[in-house]
């Protein structure tokens, strides 16, 4: 059974897109890469939603696939602390992110 976050984030005001990006790849992936409840970490740029959307708009949607959602917050809770600090301190907008929790649906 797959397990799938996602996560709508949109920029603060005044954040490059270069700058969150380079974030993303040299730190963001890098700790997604070392927690044992991640089996992929992807991020999105989004380029169009269609249609409407309440608590956007959007920059950005990440994809989390993970293996138990207990492990993984109690990870994120502690080896993912100073990062999710840093998220939103320096780059996200927390009023604006939204979380869908998903369970795949076997074909």
């Amino acid at each position: 059974m797959a397990i799938v976050r996602y996560v709508f984030a949109a920029l603060k005001p005044g954040v490059s897109r270069e700058d969150y990006e380079r974030y993303e790849r040299e730190v963001d992936y890098v700790v997604a890469g070392k927690l044992k409840s991640i089996i992929s970490y992807r991020t999105h740029r989004l380029t169009e939603v269609v249609g409407q959307m309440g608590g956007g708009p959007w920059n950005y949607l990440e994809r989390i696939e993970i293996t138990d959602r207990a492990t993984y917050e109690a990870e994120i809770a502690t080896l993912g602390k100073d990062l999710i600090t840093e998220l939103y301190d320096k780059y996200l907008d927390r009023s604006k992110t939204k979380s869908v929790w998903t369970v795949l649906v076997d074909p």
